[in-house]
């Protein structure tokens, strides 16, 4: 799901908000910025987890998944693709159960992501090979 934001800019300079952001569940955030553009990072998600992305400098797009059966999952499940850019504070948000695969479109890009769980309370990360799923970034 995707939380538009916006931006209001004067004389004085640029404010990006997004007012509609409920961030009471957080309870962690950090910062990803990939090696290069060619880089995907990814399949990596969880199955209790939730993620809120939200770009802070050049432009991401995030291909998204929701898994079937975290063991053995199907390899054809629906793709969903997400292009976040810095212009305005929209956040992506990416329930339990899905994986995302993110690729920086442009050099020096990076990303916010914000956490509902602490590190290492509980243990809910799921990696697969980028090939199980006909990913198109």
């Amino acid at each position: 799901m995707l939380n538009k934001g916006n931006k209001f800019s004067d004389e004085r300079g640029v404010i990006k908000f997004n007012n509609d952001f409920d961030a009471s569940a957080v309870k962690r955030i950090y910062t990803i910025e990939n090696s290069n553009i060619d880089f995907i990072r990814g399949w990596q998600g969880h199955a209790i987890e939730q993620r809120w992305f939200a770009c802070t400098q050049g432009c991401f797009r995030i291909a998204v998944i929701y898994i079937d059966n975290f063991e053995n999952p199907s390899s054809d499940l629906e793709i969903k693709y997400y292009d976040l850019n810095a212009d305005t504070l929209d956040f992506l948000h990416i329930k339990p159960g899905g994986i995302t695969a993110i690729k920086a479109m442009e050099e020096n890009s990076k990303l916010l992501v914000l956490a509902d769980h602490g590190l290492g309370e509980i243990n809910d990360e799921y990696r697969f090979p980028l090939n199980h799923f006909n990913i198109n970034l």
